[in-house]
């Protein structure tokens, strides 16, 4: 009988909750965040993650992605109109569309990595009002979105990439010296199903170094003449800083999804210089390397 109403308790509770999470989670017109807008005034939105996906709600408001993490909006001032001429010819002309004062012009939907923000955009007729010419989304304006498993977006990978490049570099997991230059891995990390490598190059020449390519593939350990070499080239989903040339030291942070790859091959990072007869240096991380990552 207690385990019957300790049960029922349970199924209680996640109802309640289950059904104040839904009301809490619904976003109604009215609430929305309102922004004037006018004629001749582009805004923009400057978002803290790249932006994936923008709706506009109306074909009065037209707008692109100038950069990955900016949105901009402006108001269709005219719009086309087709005529017939001796029911064969057709002409098209250009419309002035009208608007009124404190007309609503629809709603825009800016979804991020971990966010989606939405605002009412108002019509503004006289340009005393107080227009805004870009607005930063604010944290209060975010709902988040859940994915089916968790993904960091980039200002959280940035977040952690700069605590990890606040570290001395006083651990050094692997290094490789070749023509005056030298390669180090200084550490790795592992947040979740992402991994952190926190990498050095060192330039002991007086010639500056100018990076043409900076390459990580998976290769064989032994490569021998008789035998096919098979090299997979991956990619990090994020860097710290895009760096393409540096005179005496250059440090990043490179982050990567979770992966996995046998004993007899290795993650090969190579430096590759931007001239015909540049130098090249590599460096390779053993497999146990990154099983035995600290944590954050």
């Amino acid at each position: 009988m207690k385990n019957l109403l300790f049960t029922l308790t349970l199924m209680l509770i996640s109802t309640y909750t289950f059904a104040r999470n839904q009301a809490f989670s619904k976003v109604y017109k009215s609430g929305l965040p309102e922004i004037n807008i006018t004629r001749d005034v582009n805004l923009h939105f400057r978002s803290p993650e790249p932006v994936q996906f923008v709706d506009l709600s109306t074909n009065r408001l037209i707008g692109d992605l100038p950069a990955e993490n900016v949105v901009r909006i402006k108001i269709q001032q005219s719009e086309e109109e087709k005529h017939f001429v001796n029911d064969s010819l057709k002409k098209t002309v250009e419309i002035p569309i009208a608007y009124s004062n404190n007309q609503e012009l629809g709603i825009i939907t800016i979804v991020g990595q971990s966010f989606m923000a939405q605002y009412k955009l108002i019509f503004k007729e006289d340009n005393s009002y107080d227009i805004i010419t870009n607005i930063e989304i604010s944290p209060q304006d975010m709902q988040p979105l859940e994915y089916p498993e968790y993904q960091m977006s980039n200002a959280e990978l940035r977040k952690y990439s700069m605590q990890l490049i606040e570290k001395k570099e006083n651990k050094i997991l692997r290094k490789n010296t070749d023509l005056g230059m030298r390669s180090q891995l200084n550490n790795v990390y592992t947040f979740g199903d992402y991994v952190f490598l926190d990498v050095s190059f060192k330039n002991k020449t007086n010639l500056a170094y100018d990076i043409d390519k900076l390459k990580f593939s998976i290769d064989d350990k032994k490569i021998y003449k008789a035998t096919n070499v098979q090299s997979i080239e991956v990619e990090p989903v994020f860097r710290l800083y895009d760096v393409k040339k540096f005179k005496k030291s250059y440090r990043n942070i490179f982050v990567f999804k979770k992966f996995t790859y046998p004993n007899n091959k290795v993650l090969n990072i190579r430096l590759i210089e931007n001239q015909i007869s540049g130098r090249t240096i590599n460096l390779e991380i053993k497999y146990s390397d990154i099983l035995q990552a600290d944590t954050f």
